[in-house]
């Protein structure tokens, strides 16, 4: 999907810019490349810089309830320091690596309802513009499909996808907000949690698996949060029984029994490939209302896995569509709350 604008603050003759993302999904601390598309005005301007901007639709927990708003997450200046002529057309290329906690919008193909844009910025003769927006897809890493196809074969569903703003205590989370993995319980467990809540902290070696439960409350107790958290390598992935693995880190998410608030600390342990550790405070999941763009049903079980399942086949147009509508209309507002 690509958005074409005029450079709106040199006015009617300003450039124009376009830019055209390599097709095909990015992973996490993986490369984005594509190409920027200048075409010139009716007159000469010099082209100081030309950026680079990634930018999330996030949700944010405050006082008065919940709100969605856009935050940058990270920025690359790919070009600039040159005159681009009345009417000439230059493409600049560029190529960048993408953070690794950069969330994951699409499994099998299917959107999660998860919204990451790339915005490209011009500076022109001292003036500013983000002329132009386009839809940044990012798949899973071997390890996180692995994992998601586990839970997916043990019976798991797929409910939601979001990002939340704020940290999760204890952990080494770099962005300011995480991807949240809402699944429904198997039904092994459905008797002890009604959702289970994931997340992925990515980083250059390996990744920590934050699991979160809704568990059930019983005759004479209420239900609580349990939360473990695991951390993996991304090395040896073919290798790993995951079925085994992850059904031992939900047993053991389960079974572990809050004993400080709602929130309380679990500690998991599995092989040398999957550790738990300590999870500390912050998480701050409570009361949060799920609202995926359009999301449907997922296939829970199969070779499939958690592919999610399209409603009407219009769901991937309606993530796009409204992608590019959030993002158009936040204006000068979007990079509030950046800490990136």
């Amino acid at each position: 999907m690509v958005f074409k604008r005029l450079l709106g603050s040199l006015g009617v003759g300003g450039p124009t810019v376009d830019t055209v993302l390599d097709p095909g999904a990015a992973l996490p601390g993986g490369s984005l490349s594509g190409q920027v598309h200048l075409k010139g005005g009716s007159a000469d301007f010099d082209i100081e810089h030309i950026t680079l901007e990634l930018v999330a639709r996030v949700e944010a927990e405050h006082e008065g309830g919940e709100s969605e708003g856009a935050v940058a997450f990270e920025r690359f200046t790919v070009g600039g320091g040159f005159r681009l002529a009345d009417g000439e057309q230059r493409s600049v290329p560029f190529s960048v690596t993408l953070p690794w906690e950069t969330p994951v919008t699409e499994l099998y193909g299917q959107a999660l309802g998860v919204a990451l844009g790339v915005r490209t910025e011009l500076s022109v003769a001292g003036a500013k513009d983000k002329g132009d927006l386009d839809q940044l897809t990012v798949g899973p890493l071997p390890a996180q499909e692995a994992i998601l196809e586990a839970l997916g074969q043990l019976g798991f569903g797929f409910k939601s996808a979001d990002l939340e703003y704020g940290r999760i205590g204890g952990t080494g989370q770099q962005l300011p907000f995480y991807q949240e993995i809402e699944l429904s319980p198997a039904p092994q467990y459905a008797h002890a949690v009604n959702e289970i809540e994931l997340t992925f902290l990515t980083h250059p070696g390996g990744m920590e698996v934050v699991l979160e439960a809704d568990k059930r409350g019983g005759l004479f107790s209420g239900g609580h949060d349990t939360v473990t958290r695991f951390a993996i390598g991304h090395d040896g992935v073919e290798h790993q029984d995951w079925n085994g693995l992850v059904d031992g880190w939900i047993q053991q998410l389960v079974e572990h029994r809050a004993s400080y608030g709602s929130h309380a600390s679990s500690y998991g342990s599995h092989d040398s490939y999957g550790h738990g550790a300590p999870y500390g405070s912050g998480h701050g999941h409570e009361g949060h209302h799920r609202s995926g763009p359009g999301m449907g049903t997922a296939v829970a079980a199969g070779t499939a896995g958690l592919a999610v399942g399209v409603v009407g086949g219009m769901v991937a147009a309606e993530v796009v569509d409204e992608v590019g509508d959030f993002f158009e209309g936040e204006g000068d507002d979007e990079g509030e709350g950046d800490e990136g």
